[in-house]
């Protein structure tokens, strides 16, 4: 069966897409669990330990406090509340933490640090799994034990305000409730109104025993205008006075109630330097956490630094204060100062709780367990806990108790320490069945695009796929038999739950044959090969054309950029690693120019017969060098110009200086943002536009790259979409100028801030109006074109829509981005594509390149905090989820996309050969493939390391996201080349 290079290209990508799929669904754990799972059945109370004497105390401790009000703002970060911000913002709540009415801690959250899993870690104790930041979109019902769920159970009336995802994670908890949307960025007023309005008459009431509020606003402050923005400050001041009413209600009430009641201050997350969240900065992961009651009464003036916790030690703490079980699947150690003033022994009951549930919850996830040193200081703490019981019971008081006492106490804390530390190496438990089976596809398909490049990149494009003679060869059958046989074995074996085993056995038997067919069509390939190597070839002697620089480039690049990848510091300053590679390029570049124009046909650079220009060197640039019959055919180098086709004049000198003009723009584009982790806190150009002082500067700049972009897009436009494009780019400089990015004229600089609804929309609207118009044209165009050669028409024009949106999407400081692209594209096209007419590999790998540099251009970074998801909300009034998905996607990768797209409306109208989009989507689809399997390796390879969740893990959904882009924009390559084809 014959297939374009292109369509087979096409076809391996969602294959790979597929078997990333499985591989990700495998290699994010499910985080450990107690055996009972979700069977929450009541389970009785360790009682004290005792040696050999009689113990009254077999029942749960009564409750510490009778109201418990939590309050969660959203994003707060530490030094909000205990640094300089603190003291100038929330005055109350520094005088609550000095008089020493207070517990403050710095508790620190586990990557991902977005809103759910945190929830999550703070009402169960246990860490959530990393997959928990893609569902963080729609959350699930909680189903395991947590401490509403306890709460419930033992009558305890609960209410909340705010965050909607709290009411998706506990749907039948609350007695009264009122969420609002976490995702639209754009509203931080309105959203906290909606919280606070509730408060006067609910602390009013008294009907309750715990009470939930999630503020919202600081985390959208955050995310729009950075933490450094006065909003922030105004917030603050807000929570504070919250916090004032709230406290003040509560003692008012205490008068004559059992017990007292406490506030509890917290964030679920932090705030990076720009604002966002996600990852593992300090900003990110360190967040407050103050507890205020009358019950801590301590003397004025002892003002004792923060210290650190763990965010899942919040869980065991509230349940110890309302009485309740500890939940099942906590891993945290309940905050041991809110008890020291506590008798001992109820100390040390409290402790003995706590460290029996974390023993229970190690037997049932460690084999081993008897010999963790945690659960060894937990034996011999019970046993000395038993002997001060029995002491206790026979005189009241002596020295010998109250030492034996602070003894177990140690004990006890220490056992605490060591099965935290056990049951956190311990909480990752890999799908490896799933891992291995999405591996293994992955590879095959990297196998199969190898061994098919002298086809693929032929001047016919065309590959003969043995499809019919693998599906009936014995190694076929029995290599289905055998996947067949391991899956039984390992479904019917398997202790642990396993993603692929749960998978309909029609579904999983289509899998196993898909591995059987790839394998052997790999091994048909591999034969195929090893019979043309063995003929003798009749051109041998003209097939010995050297690789160019380019070629070496290319290829050097390609493996250093995978070798970079097995180390975690090369991850988290990945962009340095395109840097230098596009440097070098436009190096290399500058030499071929250069060498073109002074020395053309006398430089002694060996070329290959002629060959058509833009195609038949294309296999020149990738790794395999045929030595087969058709090396003549396929392995040319690309066409040296002759002096005839070069630019003269000022043409000429604008060519010489083309690579030096685009090394320029990236030099500048490198200051403009600071991305990665070790110099990220460093100042950069961004950072100084968008300071509140430079708002004048930032709006010349940004009037002035909307300017260029469209002088630079407009030459290949009609003149009513040049008149869309002017208006659309007007709508645009209005949109940030309503939400007070930038400044009109005669705008003053303390205008009233919009949601810009009205002017996004706009700007949607010429968007839309030129894609559509732009794929009318393309559509009409290729019905009407009489051949191949004839140029399509509106590919230009969904470019420049794209070119729009991504406009839009941008933040201000950001557009010269955009403009550094555009120019960058124009200058490669005119003076170095098209003049030196390299073939359709090169330019493909070269677009790649540039598209992956521009994507860290944007200040983008393997780290999920420098996702801009206030983008997906520009022109909503309310969250959609699909749209702002998308949204947020296109502004991340609009680097890649935008450059892909250039590549598309290159190819397509700028070369005369059948070939090139085939050729181009073989090479596009091979180059995005090669770091996708080399990572998935790597990372499975690499699964206990230390940085495996922080550094490793974003990767990889990174790379899962540019595997799904690539498979895309194959897919349009395919659709341009099949419409052509079928002209010739």
């Amino acid at each position: 069966m014959r297939l374009g290079s292109g369509t087979f290209a096409a076809c391996c990508v969602a294959i790979e897409v597929l078997g990333v799929a499985v591989f990700l669904r495998g290699f994010f754990p499910v985080p450990i669990r107690s055996s009972s799972g979700t069977e929450h059945r009541a389970e009785p109370p360790a009682p004290e330990p005792s040696a050999g004497g009689s113990s009254n105390w077999t029942k749960l401790p009564p409750p510490l406090f009778g109201k418990v009000v939590i309050v969660l703002i959203d994003a707060l970060r530490d030094d909000f509340v205990f640094g300089s911000k603190g003291v100038k913002f929330m005055p109350y709540l520094t005088y609550l933490v000095e008089k020493g009415a207070s517990h403050s801690f710095v508790a620190e959250a586990k990557p991902p640090t977005v809103t759910m899993p945190r929830i999550k870690a703070l009402m169960t104790g246990s860490l959530p799994g990393f997959v928990d930041v893609v569902r963080n979109l729609n959350s699930p019902e909680l189903l395991e034990d947590n401490v509403l769920r306890q709460a419930k159970a033992a009558g305890k009336r609960i209410i909340f305000y705010g965050d909607e995802t709290w009411v998706k994670l506990f749907p039948k908890h609350f007695v009264e409730y009122d969420g609002t949307t976490s995702f639209f960025v754009s509203d931080y007023t309105e959203v906290d109104n909606n919280v606070t309005r509730h408060l006067d008459k609910v602390l009013e009431r008294g009907d309750w025993d715990v009470l939930i509020l999630h503020y919202l606003g600081l985390d959208h402050i955050g995310h729009v205008f950075g933490p450094d923005s006065p909003l922030i400050g105004r917030k603050l001041s807000e929570m504070d006075g919250v916090l004032m009413k709230i406290h003040t209600s509560l003692l008012s009430k205490e008068r004559g109630a059992q017990w007292p009641s406490v506030l509890v201050l917290c964030g679920d997350h932090g705030m990076s330097e720009t604002g966002s969240h996600g990852a593992s900065s300090v900003g990110e992961v360190s967040t407050p956490l103050v507890l205020i009651s009358s019950a801590f009464e301590r003397k004025t003036g002892d003002v004792r630094h923060p210290k650190h916790v763990q965010q899942t030690d919040l869980a065991a703490t509230l349940a110890i204060g309302l009485g309740l079980p500890i939940p099942k699947n906590n891993i945290g150690s309940f905050l041991f100062p809110i008890v020291e003033g506590r008798p001992m022994r109820e100390q040390l009951r409290f402790l003995h709780l706590n460290t029996v549930q974390l023993s229970r919850l190690l037997q049932e996830n460690v084999p081993l367990y008897e010999k963790d040193p945690g659960f060894e200081q937990f034996k011999m703490s019970e046993r000395l806990h038993g002997n001060w019981i029995k002491l206790y019971l026979e005189e009241s008081y002596s020295e010998v108790l109250s030492n034996l006492g602070a003894k177990v106490l140690r004990q006890y804390l220490g056992a605490l320490g060591n099965l935290h530390l056990s049951l956190s190496r311990q909480i990752a438990q890999f799908d490896a069945y799933s891992m291995a089976v999405g591996m293994v596809m992955v590879l095959e398909v990297l196998a199969l695009l190898l061994l098919s490049i002298p086809g693929a990149l032929c001047s016919k494009a065309e590959l003969e796929v043995p499809l019919l003679s693998p599906l009936f060869s014995l190694l076929f059958y029995l290599m289905f038999l055998a996947l067949s046989a391991v899956h039984v074995v390992v479904c019917t074996s398997a202790e642990s739950s396993c993603y692929f085993c749960s998978m309909p056995w029609l579904m999983a038997g289509g899998v196993m044959m898909l591995i059987s067919l790839l394998l052997c069509a790999v091994v048909s390939a591999l034969t195929k090969m090893s019979v043309t190597v063995k003929l003798p070839s009749k051109t041998s002697a003209h097939s010995s054309s050297r690789w160019s620089e380019l070629d070496l480039l290319i290829l050097s690049g390609t493996v250093g950029h995978v070798l970079s990848l097995g180390a975690s510091s090369f991850i988290e300053e990945e962009h340095q690693t395109w840097y230098f590679l596009i440097n070098t390029l436009c190096l290399a570049l500058c030499q071929e120019v250069y060498r073109n124009y002074f020395l053309g046909s006398d430089s002694g650079f060996q070329q290959a017969p002629p060959a058509e220009p833009g195609l038949d060197g294309a296999a020149s640039v990738l790794p395999f060098r045929d030595h087969g019959p058709s090396r003549l055919e396929c392995g040319r180098m690309h066409e040296a110009p002759s002096a005839l086709e070069m630019p003269r004049g000022c043409e000429k000198w604008m060519a010489l200086a083309s690579p030096w003009v685009v090394l320029t723009c990236c030099r500048l584009l490198r200051s403009l943002n600071q991305t990665g982790v070790q110099w990220a806190h460093r100042p950069d150009l961004g950072h100084w536009l968008t300071s509140s002082d430079h708002k004048a500067e930032l709006s010349v700049l940004a009037a002035f790259s909307l300017i260029v972009i469209f002088i630079l897009v407009q030459r290949g436009c009609s003149p009513i979409m040049k008149v869309a494009m002017a208006l659309g780019l007007v709508g645009v400089y209005c949109y940030r100028a309503a939400i007070g990015n930038v400044l009109l004229p005669w705008q003053q600089d303390n205008k009233a801030i919009s949601k810009g609804i009205i002017e996004a929309r706009f700007v949607y609207v010429f968007v839309l109006g030129i894609l559509f118009t732009g794929t009318k044209d393309l559509l009409k165009s290729q019905v009407i074109a009489t051949d191949f050669k004839t140029k399509p028409v509106g590919l230009w024009e969904i470019y420049s829509a794209l070119v729009l949106l991504a406009a839009l999407l941008f933040r201000p400081h950001n557009l010269p981005v955009l403009v550094f692209s555009l120019l960058i594209q124009t200058l490669m096209t005119k003076f170095i594509w098209k003049p030196l007419k390299h073939d359709a590999a090169e330019i493909t790998i070269m677009h790649y390149w540039f598209g992956q540099a521009f994507f860290y251009f944007q200040g983008n970074s393997n780290n999920i905090a420098t996702v801009d998801i206030s983008a997906g909300f520009i022109g909503l009034d309310s969250y959609v989820e699909v749209p702002a998905i998308l949204l947020t996607a296109f502004a991340a990768y609009a680097g890649p996309i935008l450059w892909a797209g250039h590549l598309v409306n290159y190819l397509s109208s700028e070369t005369s050969s059948s070939s090139a989009l085939s050729h181009a989507c073989f090479c596009y689809a091979l180059i995005g493939s090669i770091p996708v399997c080399a990572y998935i390796i790597l990372v499975t390879s690499l699964r206990y390391h230390l940085f495996i969740w922080s550094v490793f893990s974003p990767k990889l959904l990174y790379e899962g996201m540019r595997l799904f882009i690539t498979a895309a924009v194959c897919i349009f390559f395919i659709v341009m080349d099949q419409t052509k084809l079928t002209k010739s």
